[in-house]
């Protein structure tokens, strides 16, 4: 068994007429990579799962925003935090949707959304905190507190899942 280079070709060569390409399974089974959204990813654990953490980002949002605060600097960072959060995980999700990391191949998309959500998850997690040890009981406040906790514990699956996917094909792909 040899483990060499091997060269596939995947075009017509330059010295002979135009031959149809060969179909294979990845071919077709991507046949809806002709159409403008990917559908799949709406049906799909990843997508599912920012729908998850943009709706419970969202409540906690609300249920802060309408709440009487007793210390505004730190429900404000969690405001800000909570709104950044879903603003990012959205355009992600827009970005999967569109297939808009297959044209802008200039930018390691696994690695930004990495990133995005281990400094996006401490944040929240940092903001949770606070907000729940300054609600004093106040309904509203615990129950952001509460889905700031949830979203973070929702962000952490989420970069789990693509840290553990990233790594592993790259590993065993070998």
């Amino acid at each position: 068994m040899s483990h060499g280079a091997r060269v596939i070709r995947t075009g017509v060569s330059s010295g002979g007429p135009a031959a149809p390409p060969p179909v294979t399974v990845a071919s077709s089974s991507a046949g809806s990579g002709a159409g403008l959204m990917d559908g799949g990813y709406f049906r799909s654990c990843a997508g599912m799962l920012k729908v998850a953490q943009m709706i419970s980002l969202l409540i906690g949002f609300i249920s802060v925003n309408n709440s009487s605060w007793t210390d505004y600097s730190a429900y404000s960072f969690f405001q800000i935090v909570t709104m950044c959060d879903l603003v990012m995980i959205l355009f992600f999700y827009i970005m999967h949707i569109f297939r808009v990391y297959r044209k802008l191949t200039c930018v390691s998309w696994p690695l930004a959304e990495f990133l995005h959500y281990l400094v996006g998850t401490i944040l929240l997690l940092i903001g949770s905190i606070v907000a729940a040890a300054k609600s004093y009981n106040i309904t509203g406040l615990v129950a952001g507190a509460t889905f700031g906790f949830l979203a973070t514990i929702l962000c952490v699956i989420s970069m789990w899942s693509s840290y553990k996917v990233s790594c592993i094909t790259q590993s065993t792909s070998k």
